[in-house]
């Protein structure tokens, strides 16, 4: 039927970090990370992630609200659990604000935060962030105890982290994927509206894909890497494409 959505449809959200990662290794406004908001916007795009470092290694205070003014795409602020970032995400008012573990030595995200361990420390900023009517996700491994805890803590949605998967392989993999798969069958049956990212590629996000109960994929890295080769359009779409396919 004309103008109903599928519900069955799987949102991709792409994360454009990597676009101000290059622009700052030089320094200056190119490539504009804006412009890639723009284009996935204008190629059927879900969503914006974004993630705000304590270093600005990549994302910049200043891209936020140019983001948001450049699209009509819901921004999905990545965020470490700080006061400076909670204090940034209010000001903003994104559309989701996805609380991510952040280590300063790290190259990228190593693993899903321990919503579990850190259940008093969330606490307040979840609420605030929910006052704000911010929709708040939690980067999380696809186990029992962090889902127990995001339910705990109020959180409508989760992002599995799927780092494990993409870098296993065989029977390991095999494991992964079906503890992804269970996790996000438990999430859906409890309320909790469940998502998934980190390392997914065309080779491998099929099988993710095809997880029913999933709502939402964001993926950064890989596409931006394609982009350089084949550009950003094009790389989202083929992303696109195997996404619908698995369902």
């Amino acid at each position: 039927m004309a103008g109903v959505l599928n519900p069955r449809r799987l949102r991709l959200g792409v994360n454009i970090d990597h676009v101000a990662t290059i622009r700052n290794a030089r320094g200056g406004d190119h490539p504009d990370p804006v412009r890639a908001a723009q284009i996935v916007a204008a190629c059927g795009g879900d969503g914006i992630t974004a993630h705000l470092r304590e270093d600005r290694r990549h994302i910049r205070d200043d891209d936020l609200k140019r983001i948001q003014d450049a699209t009509n795409l819901p921004l999905n602020l990545e965020m470490a659990a700080t006061e400076e970032m909670l204090a940034i995400a209010l000001a903003h008012r994104p559309h989701a604000a996805c609380i991510v573990p952040e280590k300063r030595e790290e190259r990228t995200t190593e693993g899903g935060l321990d919503a579990a361990g850190l259940h008093n420390h969330l606490m307040p900023i979840v609420g605030k962030l929910s006052d704000a009517g911010i929709r708040v996700s939690l980067f999380i491994e696809a186990t029992e105890r962090q889902l127990d805890a995001a339910l705990r803590l109020g959180a409508p949605v989760v992002e599995f982290h799927t780092g494990e998967y993409a870098h296993a392989e065989g029977e390991a993999r095999a494991r992964v994927l079906k503890q992804i798969t269970d996790m996000a069958a438990l999430a859906a049956k409890n309320g909790i509206e469940p998502h998934a990212g980190h390392g997914l590629t065309y080779d491998n996000v099929t099988p993710i894909a095809a997880i029913p109960q999933l709502a939402e994929l964001n993926i950064g890295h890989y596409l931006i890497g394609e982009a350089i080769f084949d550009g950003l359009e094009p790389a989202v779409l083929r992303m696109r494409e195997l996404m619908d396919l698995a369902r």
